[in-house]
């Protein structure tokens, strides 16, 4: 229950704020890196998503040490469509007609500017067709080849070596899953062409890389806390009390 309600929620938040784009550089107070990739120069501008986004796979790869690829399949599935389910409630909500004392509450901006505060809330809520299929298919496709590279690695290294089955199947999950929505959301539905998408995927795959490795430590003190709450000597996988059960 405890890494379900993390997986969903924080696939849940990163689906909602993956709206902005933020500046990496910016951050730090830096100006633009103007990196170049592929004959152009990028900034390290970054959705919001991708903060907690691995977390979600960290998630996947103890669920998939505890549970097996089932309950990686299991949990993905469920998470894609309560995720529909959000963005079709968002839908509805942005549809309703605003109050009219609401929007005049709301009607000035900084320095007394005007604002349409109804605007506003649809503009940062509802996404776009593309990025709603192109999120959806994206995950979907990451989560299952995380699942089935972890367990391959796992059958290469027996119960050693937590740190390659994690990280290996991380990120090549995360590359397949940069480039499918971004691919799907920005060229198929929009119209960006196939250099400024691999361009992009660089760019924000260099953070999840780098983000996936410095947070491999984790996934030993998650083993170690969850071993413990077994209360068993030495690591059994969950299949087995499930299949005493």
């Amino acid at each position: 229950m405890v890494l379900c309600g993390i997986f969903l929620t924080n696939a849940l938040l990163a689906e909602l704020i993956g709206v902005k784009i933020f500046s990496g550089e910016g951050v730090f107070g830096l100006t633009g890196a103007q990196i170049p990739v592929l004959g152009t120069r990028l900034d390290f501008n970054l959705t919001a998503g991708v903060i907690i986004w691995p977390v979600v796979f960290i998630t996947t790869d103890i669920i998939n040490e505890y549970f097996g690829k089932d309950g990686v399949r299991r949990i993905s599935f469920l998470t894609a469509a309560l995720i529909a389910y959000a963005f079709l409630v968002i839908v509805v909500a942005t549809a309703l007609p605003p109050a009219q004392f609401w929007q005049e509450i709301n009607s000035q901006g900084p320095n007394g500017t005007s604002f349409d505060m109804d605007y506003a809330f649809s503009k940062v809520f509802r996404q776009g067709l593309g990025i709603i299929v192109g999120s959806l298919v994206a995950f979907l496709l990451g989560q299952l080849l995380d699942a089935h590279v972890f367990h391959w690695l796992k059958h290469l290294t027996g119960s050693r070596k937590i740190w390659l089955r994690a990280t290996g199947s991380t990120l090549v999950s995360q590359l397949v899953d940069t480039v499918v929505v971004l691919f799907i959301a920005f060229y198929l539905f929009g119209d960006w062409d196939l250099k400024t998408v691999l361009s992009v995927s660089v760019i924000n795959y260099l953070y999840k890389f780098t983000v996936a490795v410095v947070l491999t430590p984790l996934l030993y003190v998650a083993h170690t806390f969850i071993d413990r709450y077994l209360a068993e000597e030495h690591h059994v996988p969950m299949e087995t009390f499930i299949a005493k059960d």
